[in-house]
């Protein structure tokens, strides 16, 4: 998801550096997340999108601090996505723009400033998380150490660790070389 993926570019976070070091890295982060159409990615876009990290840290921050799906959870997280979707100044907006995507929804005009469509995009599918009742998806990388956030879309919903760091495999190692320690 485009949110916790902008979120673990953050030093200490999901990476020890700074991973959107450029306006370059950010095209390529963009290109990842099929942020289309769009203007080239210039300097001032950088130090927006880096400004709205905190933001969106801020939404898993949320969820953390009331029991996931909770009532208690729900307005201050609400308030979160409401004001990033205004901020964005978020319009729906049906959209072919080919592709191969079909017929599909932007949250933005495709002349929006680039930080209003990505805190747009993040917002919608944030909010449509909480419409759901599934914020229990965001979560924290369970890895020692790690601070990166994640979204599980596991059917099971039995994810753990993040895609930044190797986390996953690198617990499951630990384990397995645990278990063999033990039967020695």
């Amino acid at each position: 998801m485009l949110a916790a993926d902008l979120v673990n570019t953050a030093p200490g976070s999901g990476t020890a550096a700074e991973a959107l070091p450029d306006a370059g890295a950010l095209e390529v982060f963009l290109d990842a997340h099929h942020v289309v159409p769009r203007r080239a990615a210039w300097d001032e876009d950088l130090i927006a999108v880096r400004a709205l990290r905190p933001r969106l840290l801020a939404i898993w921050e949320a969820v953390a601090a009331g029991a996931p799906g909770a009532a208690a959870a729900m307005p201050p997280l609400a308030a979160v996505i409401n004001e990033l979707l205004d901020d964005a100044d978020a319009r729906p907006w049906l959209v072919d723009h080919g592709g191969g995507w079909g017929w599909h929804l932007h949250v933005t005009r495709p002349d929006a400033p680039l930080i209003h469509r990505i805190a747009a995009q993040a917002g919608f599918a944030l909010a449509d998380l909480v419409r759901l009742g599934e914020t229990e998806r965001l979560r924290r990388c369970a890895a020692p150490g790690c601070r990166a956030v994640l979204v599980d879309l596991s059917r099971n919903r039995s994810r753990l660790y993040c895609d930044t760091g190797n986390c996953g495999n690198r617990q499951h190692v630990a384990a397995y070389r645990a278990r063999r320690a033990l039967s020695r």
